[in-house]
């Protein structure tokens, strides 16, 4: 098991959780309207709420992940540590998706804690938002 993994286990930021599954659907639900709301902030020049937005989108995305193998979290960072296991290990989901979580979720707290955004950004959020969504609903449908 991997030691990052293992930590969020042993400080309970994952813990296994009997109705988790049945959340996967919801979360993904509101990973697609989280998308939406980031390209219509997008569209209104709100850089800074476009790319908050879309980082939100592909943790709700992620979090569907999660939910489907049965676990639940307390922290963003274990979020991408537990699909970056349970999905990267088996190549399930490709590492440049994780790499794309943890460059949207670096450009949100930017975005959040120190006030810097860009147009760019913004849009490199939300492009891969939409394609990671598209990967979480591939895996949540293949029934991996």
């Amino acid at each position: 098991m991997n030691q990052d993994f293992k930590n969020c286990l042993d400080k309970q930021r994952l813990y296994k959780s009997d109705d988790a599954k049945v959340l996967a659907t919801k979360e993904l639900k509101s990973a697609g309207d989280d998308l939406e709301d980031a390209k219509f902030s997008f569209s209104k020049q709100r850089y800074k709420w476009a790319t908050i937005q879309a980082y939100y989108a592909m943790f709700h995305a992620a979090r569907a992940l999660l939910y489907f193998r049965g676990y639940r979290e307390r922290s963003h960072h274990c979020v991408v540590v537990g699909i970056e296991y349970l999905f990267g290990r088996e190549k399930l989901l490709d590492m440049k998706w994780v790499r794309a979580l943890k460059n949207a979720m670096s450009l949100r707290e930017d975005a959040d804690y120190a006030n810097e955004y860009s147009q760019e950004g913004a849009q490199a959020s939300i492009d891969n938002a939409e394609r990671f969504i598209k990967e979480a609903e591939k895996i949540l449908k293949g029934g991996a």
